[in-house]
Formats: C-alpha cells, sequence, structure tokens
C-alpha cells in the first residue's frame, strides 16, 4: 500500500494532533505522586537497629535546650527533664506517639489543582534552601539574593511541570528588617505560583503578619485553616541533640495557626552528626521522633513531615559535600525509615557543590535524585537549582533541572511488565511477514508519549543539525527559556483588589504589575 495516499495520511495527521495535545494525567509518563520504593539501601535487620538505637538515644541521651513552653508541653505528654535540664523521651511514650501519628497529609496549593498527597512511597520534588545568593549563570557570579529573585524563582517553579511545589530557595538580602524580610517572602512565593509553598520564620514574633497575610490571601482565617497551602520549613533542632530554643516557638505558633510543618533535622556527618552514614541516620530519626512527640503534644494529630535532612561532610576539608555518593544514601537511609514509621516523610537531594549549572552540578544532581526517587521519599527537598553547598541558587539551572528530574521520575516510576508491554504479538507481526522493525508501529506510536519522558532543554540533535542551530548550549537555551517566563504576567498574581488590600496593611518591596 502507498503510505502517502490520503487514508494513511489523513490517519498520521490526528496521530500526529494526537501526540501534540496535552495527556490527562493518568497518561503522562511522570506526574507527581508516583511510587517509588523499589530501592532500600538497608535490610530489615539494619533497620531495626536503626530504630532501636534512635530510641535508645531518645531515652538515654535525650535533647537540651527545650523553651519552657516546650518543656511544659513535653513532659505533660510523658517525657522526662532531668536534673542536667535534658529532656528524655520513654520508650512507650514514642512508640505510643507513633502509633497516633498522621500516616497521609495533603500539602495543598492555593487553587487546589497541584494538591500534594503525601503517604506511602509517593515522591514529589522541589525546591528548599536559604541560599544567600543569587548565581548568575552567563555572567560566572555570584550577587546577594532579593525578593525579586525569590518572586522569580517562584514564577519559574509554577511553570515546570517536573517542580511539585516551591519551597524558599532564596533568603531576601535586600530586606533588612527580619519581620518585613519573611512576610514580604510569604508574598513573593504565593504571588508567583498557586503550587504548595515552604516558609521559614526565624522568630516567633514574624509568625503572626505572615499568618494575617495568608488569611487576606485566603479570603478568611476559616478558608485557611480548611486548605493551608503554606507549610513551615523549621529546623526545630540545632544538632547534636539540642532544640533549637526560637525554632520551637515558632513551631508552637504555625502548629496553634493551622500550618503543616517540616520537622527538619539537618545534621553535617562528621562534625554535628556521627561520620558514619547509619549514625547520622541513627541521630536525624532519633531528632526527628523527638519533634514529632512535640507537635503532637502541642495538638494531636497536626500534620508534620518527618524531615531527616542529614548532610555530608568532606572529612579532608570540611566542606559539604551535598553532591555526593553518600549523601544520596544518606537520603535514601532516611526514605526507608520514613516508610518503616508509616510516616509521611522529606529529604534533601538534588542540590550540587558546584558553584555553576556545569557537568558536576549534572551529575550530582542526578545521582541523588534518582536516588531520593527509588526510595520513595515524599518530598524531596533542593531538587533543582541550588549550588555552592546551598549557598548560591540559579534560576537557569532550576529550568534544566526540570529535566532532570523528569527523568528521575521516569526511574522511580519503575517498568511495567503486562501482556502488551511484553510485547509477543508485536514481534510476531514484525519479524513474520512485517516490515522488520518496530519503527512506527501501531503501539509504537501509541505508547511513544504515556512511555518515554522527551527532555524540553536536553539535545538529542544530531552533530549537523545542531551546528545548524548555531551550536546551542543548556544555559543559554535555559535563558531564553526564563527570559519568556518572566515576560508574561504570572499567572498566580493576586487579583488587583486583593493586592491592593495587602499592599495597604504590609510594607512589600516587589512592586505591583
Amino acid at each position: 500500500m502507498n503510505d502517502q495516499s490520503p487514508s494513511r495520511s489523513g490517519g498520521r495527521a490526528a496521530r500526529r494532533a494526537a501526540r501534540a495535545a496535552a495527556l490527562p494525567d493518568h497518561l503522562r509518563p511522570v506526574r507527581p505522586g508516583l511510587t517509588g520504593g523499589r530501592y532500600t539501601p538497608l535490610t530489615e535487620d539494619e533497620v531495626l537497629r536503626i530504630h532501636h538505637a534512635a530510641l535508645d538515644a531518645l531515652e538515654t541521651i535525650g535533647l537540651a535546650d527545650a523553651p519552657d513552653s516546650g518543656v511544659a508541653y513535653l513532659t505533660g505528654a510523658g517525657a522526662i527533664q532531668g536534673d542536667d535540664g535534658r529532656i528524655r523521651f520513654p520508650r512507650a511514650l514514642v512508640e505510643d506517639t507513633l502509633a497516633r501519628a498522621n500516616r497521609a497529609i495533603t500539602l495543598h496549593s492555593r487553587d487546589g489543582k497541584t494538591d500534594l498527597e503525601l503517604s506511602g512511597a509517593r515522591v514529589h520534588y522541589g525546591t528548599a534552601g536559604a541560599a544567600v545568593h543569587l548565581v548568575d549563570a552567563t555572567g560566572r557570579e555570584y550577587r546577594e539574593s532579593t525578593v525579586q529573585d525569590l518572586h522569580d524563582a517562584a514564577r519559574i517553579c509554577d511553570v515546570l511541570d517536573n517542580i511539585h511545589f516551591c519551597q524558599r530557595p532564596m533568603v531576601c538580602r535586600d530586606i533588612p528588617d527580619t519581620s518585613e524580610s519573611e512576610y514580604n517572602a510569604v508574598y513573593a512565593c504565593t504571588a508567583g505560583t498557586t503550587k504548595h509553598v515552604g516558609i521559614s520564620f526565624s522568630e516567633p514574633q514574624c509568625v503572626p503578619p505572615a499568618i494575617e497575610m495568608l488569611h487576606m490571601i485566603a479570603g478568611s482565617e476559616e478558608a485557611w485553616r480548611a486548605r493551608p497551602f503554606v507549610s513551615n520549613s523549621n529546623c526545630f533542632v540545632v544538632p547534636p541533640m539540642k532544640f533549637a530554643t526560637e525554632s520551637c516557638q515558632v513551631m508552637e505558633a504555625c502548629i496553634k495557626a493551622g500550618m503543616p510543618v517540616l520537622l527538619l533535622s539537618a545534621g553535617m556527618s562528621g562534625a554535628t552528626a556521627p561520620s558514619t552514614i547509619a549514625g547520622a541516620i541513627v541521630q536525624a530519626v532519633a531528632e526527628c521522633l523527638a519533634g514529632l512527640v512535640y507537635v503532637n503534644a502541642v495538638k494531636p494529630g497536626a500534620p508534620a513531615i518527618f524531615g531527616t535532612w542529614p548532610f555530608g561532610l568532606d572529612l579532608r576539608t570540611g566542606a559539604m559535600s551535598i553532591g555526593s555518593g553518600e549523601q544520596a544514601l544518606l537520603t535514601a537511609g532516611c526514605g526507608q525509615m520514613h516508610r518503616f514509621y508509616d510516616l509521611p516523610g522529606g529529604a534533601a537531594a538534588g542540590a550540587s557543590d558546584s558553584k555553576l549549572p556545569d557537568m558536576q552540578a549534572g551529575w550530582e544532581q542526578m545521582c541523588s535524585n534518582v536516588v531520593a526517587g527509588l526510595a520513595g521519599v515524599n518530598m524531596v527537598y533542593e531538587a533543582a537549582g541550588m549550588h555552592a553547598s546551598l549557598l548560591g541558587f540559579c534560576h537557569e539551572s532550576l529550568i534544566m533541572g526540570d529535566d532532570i528530574i523528569g527523568q528521575a521520575l521516569r526511574c522511580t516510576r519503575g517498568i511495567e511488565v503486562t501482556d502488551e508491554t511484553l510485547a509477543l504479538d508485536q514481534m510476531a507481526q514484525v519479524c513474520m511477514g512485517g516490515p522488520g522493525h518496530y519503527l512506527g508501529t501501531e503501539q509504537t506510536l501509541s505508547r511513544m508519549q504515556s512511555d518515554c519522558v522527551y527532555p524540553n532543554m536536553g539535545d538529542r540533535t544530531s552533530p549537523k543539525e545542531w551546528a545548524e542551530l548555531d551550536k546551542p548550549d543548556l544555559v543559554s537555551k535555559a535563558t531564553a527559556r526564563k527570559d519568556q517566563i518572566l515576560a508574561a504576567r504570572p499567572a498566580a498574581a493576586f487579583d488587583p483588589d486583593l493586592d491592593a488590600a495587602i499592599r495597604d496593611r504590609f510594607n512589600i518591596y516587589l512592586p505591583p504589575y
């Protein structure tokens, strides 16, 4: 048959049109909440040993420096304050808390379209951090980050399919007042994306203004409490095994305001956590279990994410080694502990020690992002854009990171084995009287979108085509994409009346649209 016949041509055109159309979510090759967990670096016995070691640490070592309010909450729940001031946690208290804790959490989006369901081994990737510099990828320079840079990052997150949430990746270095800086960060992120946002607060007095703003954005306090679309990233401990007094007070205020809390333990292996991978995981687990008791003492069942974030250290120099294989194993081991406890959990992956979006950044970002997905970490923080061991954030790298995460998600999804995918019928048709290849078969064409992830930034052209396109590189392509995104009015921008009301009440540094 002539392949150029009208009937065949029309069929091919129809198939091309179908491939160009957006796939429904259930047919997309990757999407938020894919189930990971097939990679288990720890045996069942090793998981139990880590669990029991964490319980031993809580019962015999405990945590120091709880605020007075925390002492009251924790001792009221059954913890014991020793003569040395340390709070110790009987095993039964921890086990009872684990039995009552939330097994699933919904992190809401502002528009309800990109809610995140945290349970089991469902995987989501996003940003995070407190970088103090913006990386100028084209000028190869660092400068202090601003509220505009943060807003731009949120706007970019809003349009990237594989960035599922936007936890504040930079601090507003151009706003000297702490309270103003932090409520401006809330504004910058929520005005830039409708996806779920994560925010930190330095002091308890910074919480009420931000909550007031969030009530205005939600429409009322009741609407906010029904669907809180911002969570608090809370470093409630100062490793090793000490509470961070002001952060604990922040945590209490956020819980009472209905804000979900990320219990973030970020010890550095070899410095503020044991140098061994197993020991660093034990300490992070112990600290987060203490945090879980704390949260449930303040409000039973309050939404909390088990945020074990131990980081690696280059023991030759004392520099952070967040892009290392050891970091990937720390994250994967923590993910396995989250699944053991059946708790919503988060860990760090996808950050780089490299100063620029270069080959080093690529291998470091891919290594830990893939391992985190395979390990089934619910919330993979720092997954795109972060450089210089968390000191610098890069918009271009965020855009390129969307491609990296797409491939990581495809690995997370794994291999589907069914009668259809085993493809014996295709083999018979192709090999016995067929064309001898699978190019253009109905099965190949029908599954090419649902099975494969195609990069947006990555280049798969031939050398000849690449030369004809004036030899574009990844950074220049990402810069062009960034400029395109930021040239448009953000879809998440507030209604003008709401924006005017917020500006009338708060000192907003970003100019209005």
